[in-house]
């Protein structure tokens, strides 16, 4: 199964909140610039993850967003729910299939499909974006060593 890229980074959002201290917001454009996501595209992923309560907006100066609720609460299952159009992995009616009713196709698809969003429902945010990643170092590296060797 591929995930939009609507879904990848709604992810990447979350995971840039999880792993700020709690509590601290921080901006659009702050997460924009960190994953190279288009701004204009990402209020619309913000705007809907709000809506959905994963996260929290608060406009104007010295707003920004956090984490609508904990880390651990945040359900990949659910998330993937909410932000994935269709999770339908074939359409058999549109063009409408001559083989149907007879195409074993469609079942074991489902079947893959439910399996993959079982596995989804055993994990949390909290899985992505624990400690033992590091991901603070990969999206704040310290002072480049190189530069300080130059001086």
């Amino acid at each position: 199964m591929q995930l939009t890229k609507y879904t990848d980074f709604a992810l990447r959002t979350l995971i840039f909140l999880g792993i700020q201290p709690a509590g601290e917001r921080v901006t659009i454009t702050q997460v924009s610039e960190h994953f190279d996501i288009p701004r204009n595209h990402l209020i619309k992923i913000v705007h809907h993850l709000a809506k959905e309560g994963f996260i929290d907006t608060v406009r104007g100066k010295g707003g920004g967003i956090r984490l609508g609720m904990s880390a651990e609460e945040i359900n990949l299952r659910d998330l993937i729910q909410a932000t994935e159009e269709t999770l339908r992995p074939v359409n058999c009616a549109h063009p409408r299939c001559p083989i149907v009713g007879q195409c074993g196709l469609r079942g074991i698809l489902f079947d893959a499909q439910e399996a993959f969003l079982k596995e989804l429902a055993k994990h949390s945010l909290a899985d992505l974006c624990g400690p033992e990643r590091n991901l603070s170092q990969l999206l704040y590296p310290p002072e480049d060593t190189r530069m300080r060797a130059q001086a």
